[in-house]
């Protein structure tokens, strides 16, 4: 039975009273999810010991990193190292977010690094990939994302993979008022389903979770989750609001298991 998760990514937000504030609020929160279901937590680094004490009496709360240097120590000022998030109790880390790839210019053989360094140190990756509004106006967006994945996924073992969450970010409905819609979600998260069976095999695509990363709101997590290949959602903005981000998982929790 594959995984299904709430991401919150809090990118570079929150005063420390913030962030003690609403982890409080999501932690007095009463959650009915299932065995298969999670969610995870990606604070700022500065906050993540802070939020793993304060959820470790809550099983179903597990905690991210948004990122991680692709060498495991040495003299990389201002670096943040694989091993040092697995040391302190982290469980995921986002690797390849598209505002990385935007404003630090990761590269899919960066990405590539990252994603082994992640693994070895015990991490489990979030790997996110998708298409900018040009490549989907061209209609280019299969083989857009298809070229990440390979460039960046590809190389690894099927017991490696079986530890990797992907999320799609669709970068044109992100913050551009365009929206996506739950089929346009669905018809790529089939598709890359189908790409890792005729890479791998149709039994490990069936395991692997694929998060939907494009402006997940209360207002249209439920349609997006009731989609039969989306198994949950990387949620940015909505994150920070309690009460939004309550609601949406509360949406993942009623969604049927896929397998």
């Amino acid at each position: 039975m594959r995984k299904q998760i709430v991401a919150g990514n809090w990118k570079m937000h929150g005063t420390l009273d913030e962030v003690r504030l609403l982890a409080d609020q999501l932690h007095a929160a009463a959650f009915h999810l299932q065995h298969h279901q999670e969610i995870v937590i990606c604070p700022p680094f500065v906050y993540l010991m802070l939020l793993r004490e304060r959820f470790l009496d809550r099983k179903e709360f597990h905690i991210g990193a948004q990122n991680c240097y692709t060498e495991p120590s040495g003299a990389f000022t201002g670096e943040i190292a694989a091993p040092m998030l697995s040391s302190i109790g982290v469980e995921y880390v986002i690797i390849g977010h598209s505002e990385r790839r935007q404003y630090f210019h990761e590269t899919h053989d960066m990405l590539a690094k990252k994603i082994n360094i992640a693994l070895q140190s015990g991490l489990k990756p979030i790997f996110c990939c998708g298409e900018p509004l040009d490549i989907r106006r061209q209609q280019a967006q299969n083989a857009y994302v298809e070229k990440q994945l390979q460039e960046s996924l590809f190389h690894l073992s099927e017991e490696q993979l079986r530890q990797i969450v992907i999320a799609y970010e669709p970068v044109w409905a992100i913050g551009t008022g365009v929206n996506a819609t739950a089929q346009q979600a669905q018809d790529m998260h089939a598709f890359i389903r189908n790409l890792i069976a005729n890479r791998y095999h149709a039994g490990i695509a069936d395991d692997i979770t694929i998060l939907y990363g494009g402006s997940v709101k209360a207002s249209n997590a439920a349609e997006l989750f009731a989609c039969p290949d989306v198994d949950g959602g990387l949620v940015g903005g909505a994150s920070l609001k309690a009460e939004e981000f309550i609601r949406i998982v509360e949406s993942l929790a009623v969604k049927q298991s896929n397998h």
